[in-house]
C-alpha cells in the first residue's frame, strides 16, 4: 500500500518555491522562510503568484510530485506534472472504453452519491435527533432513496444527471439545518459556486477544488488521463475524470465542513467579502481549513472493498488504482467509494 506523505501549502502571496540539492527551499524578499526535503513531500499547493523556479518544477517532475497552482482567493489555475506513468494501452484501454462507457458508470457513480449523502444526514440525525422533530431530514432521505431507485432504472445520461440535480436540491435544502453554532454567520440557503456568496460556499468550493487536483494527481500517477472522463463532459482545461470521482466523496468535504462551522474552527473573520459579492477564504481562513484538512486526511477508514485500514487522504489514490484495474479488464466493476 502507497504511504500517505504531506501535502506542502504555500500560502503566502509574496513567497517563491527554488530547489537546493534535494530540498525545497521557500523564500520571500530573498530571506529563506523554511526549506524541507523531498522525501516527506507527495504534492505541492502553491496560492502564490510568484510560483516555483523553473529547476524545482524540473525536481519535482521527476520526483512524481504534482505542484498545483492556485490564485490567492482558491481559484484552480494549473497542474505541474511529470511524465507519464503507466503505458500507453492503459490510455487506448481508457479511450475505448469512456467513449461509449457502460451506463452502470454514471449509475453506480451517481448513486454512490446519493447513498454518502444519505450516510451524512443519518449520521447528523444519530448524533442529534432533534433535527428531524418536523420531518424534513426525512423527507430528505426519502427523496434521495428514491433518487437511488430511479438511477438505476434508467440509462440516458442527461435524464440520471436529473435526477442528481433533483437530490442535490433536496439536500442543500436542509443543509443549513446540520449547522448547529454560530448560525448568525454561517448559513447557506443555496449552494452557489462561481463565486461562492457566503462563507459555507466558499469553504464547500476551496477544498472541492482541493479534493478535485488530488484526484487529478492520484489519476495521472496510475497511469489514466484524469481529463478524459465518463460522466463529466469534455472540456479543455477540466479534469473531467477526477470531477467524476469526486462525485463519490464529496459528502468528506461536506462533513468536514460542518464539523470545523460546529468546533468553532473557523470564524466569520476569517473570510473576505469582495465588491461584486463574491465570498473567499482569508490567508489565515485557509490556513486554517488547510490544516484541519492535512489531520482529516490522517484519519483511518476501511475501505469498504479492500476491507482494509487506510488513511483517508488515500482513498483518491486508491480508487484511482481500481478505475485502472476496472480499464484493464482486471475487475467486471468499478466500485465505488461507500461510507458506512
Amino acid at each position: 500500500m502507497r504511504k500517505l506523505l504531506n501535502s506542502l501549502y504555500i500560502l503566502d502571496e509574496t513567497a517563491w518555491l527554488t530547489l537546493d540539492g534535494e530540498n525545497i527551499v521557500c523564500k520571500k524578499e530573498d530571506n529563506e522562510k523554511f526549506r524541507m526535503p523531498f522525501a516527506n513531500i507527495e504534492d505541492i499547493y502553491c496560492f502564490s503568484f510568484l510560483g516555483c523556479s523553473p529547476a524545482l518544477l524540473g525536481k519535482c517532475a521527476e520526483y512524481g510530485i504534482a505542484v498545483n497552482f492556485f490564485s490567492p482567493a482558491g481559484e484552480f489555475l494549473a497542474r505541474v506534472q511529470g511524465k507519464t506513468k503507466g503505458n500507453i494501452f492503459l490510455r487506448k484501454a481508457q479511450f475505448e472504453r469512456f467513449a461509449a462507457p457502460d451506463a452502470v458508470l454514471w449509475q453506480n457513480t451517481v448513486a454512490a452519491k446519493l447513498s454518502n449523502t444519505r450516510y451524512l444526514i443519518r449520521r447528523s440525525m444519530r448524533d442529534n435527533p432533534f433535527l428531524d422533530d418536523d420531518g424534513k431530514l426525512s423527507d430528505c432521505i426519502a427523496d434521495i432513496e428514491n433518487g437511488i431507485d430511479r438511477v438505476y432504472e434508467l440509462n440516458d445520461k442527461e435524464m440520471i444527471m436529473g435526477i442528481e440535480g433533483v437530490c442535490a436540491k433536496s439536500y442543500f435544502n436542509v443543509f443549513d439545518r446540520l449547522i448547529l453554532h454560530q448560525k448568525e454567520d454561517f448559513h447557506l440557503s443555496a449552494r452557489t459556486k462561481r463565486p461562492p456568496l457566503d462563507p459555507v460556499n466558499a469553504v464547500l468550493s476551496f477544498l472541492y477544488t482541493i479534493l478535485t487536483s488530488q484526484y487529478a494527481s492520484a489519476l495521472e500517477g496510475v497511469g489514466l488521463d484524469s481529463s478524459y472522463g465518463f460522466y463529466h463532459s469534455l472540456r479543455s482545461g477540466r479534469s473531467s475524470l477526477a470531477c467524476d470521482l469526486v462525485e463519490e466523496t464529496r459528502c468528506i468535504i461536506e462533513r468536514t465542513v460542518i464539523t470545523m462551522i460546529n468546533l468553532k474552527q473557523i470564524k466569520s473573520d476569517d473570510f473576505e467579502k469582495q465588491e461584486s459579492g463574491a465570498v473567499y477564504l482569508s490567508k489565515d481562513g485557509r490556513k486554517k481549513v488547510l490544516t484541519v484538512w492535512q489531520e482529516k486526511k490522517r484519519s483511518t477508514v476501511i475501505h469498504p472493498y479492500l476491507n482494509e485500514k487506510i488513511p483517508l487522504g488515500l482513498i483518491p489514490y486508491v480508487q484511482s488504482s481500481l478505475l485502472a484495474k476496472y480499464v484493464r479488464g482486471e475487475i467486471n466493476e468499478y466500485p465505488c467509494y461507500l461510507m458506512k
